[in-house]
């Protein structure tokens, strides 16, 4: 595995939020990055629920009490989603070992309304979190985020959104075990 490789990260790496961030749209966030290319990276925010549910914002899925995560601060008006498992879904992109990241819209609430997709291998977003040219690259150089090139499907889907940002990084072992558990504010230590 490896952490905070020198090129840019690519589609399926996580970005991990430095301890002490204090911009509010990514204090302790995991961000998984979806497409990383000369015109910018777009990701979504792993552990950050939104007071949304699914079914108010899709009439269609109404009777749906399926949580909703906050990806991040761009297009709030857009709904993403990733899944885990084979691909269900026409035009989705595979990140990694079975997990993939959109694909057909109508295909997905058709397969949600017959119970086809297990809701513990999805989860929807709204917004997303994107960087413009050489941004992404120049914010890790800062070590603003530490990055692996392992997704860690099953802390993804599987911690608390509270959890999340400390349970990867003490999985990725060493100096990164350490900083899972840095204080939110060492001044109160």
């Amino acid at each position: 595995m490896e952490e905070n490789p020198s090129v840019d990260p690519k589609s399926g790496h996580l970005l991990i939020s430095e301890p002490f961030l204090q911009d509010e749209n990514f204090v302790r966030s995991v961000v998984l990055l979806c497409e990383n290319n000369e015109n910018g990276a777009f990701g979504l925010v792993l552990n950050k629920l939104s007071i949304l549910k699914l079914g108010e914002l899709i009439d269609e899925l109404n009777f749906l009490d399926c949580e909703v995560y906050v990806g991040g601060p761009v297009e709030q008006n857009t709904l993403h989603y990733i899944y885990y498992g084979e691909q269900l879904l026409e035009g989705s992109i595979k990140l990694g070992d079975q997990l993939w990241w959109g694909g057909n819209f109508e295909q997905l609430v058709s397969k949600l309304k017959l119970s086809e997709i297990d809701l513990g291998k999805i989860r929807f977003f709204i917004g997303y979190s994107g960087w413009s040219e050489g941004q992404l690259k120049s914010e890790i150089d800062e070590k603003t985020w530490i990055v692996s090139d392992s997704t860690y499907t099953n802390y993804i889907l599987n911690s608390s959104p509270e959890e999340l940002w400390r349970v990867i990084l003490k999985n990725m072992g060493g100096e990164y075990q350490v900083l899972a558990n840095y204080p939110i504010d060492p001044r109160l230590n």
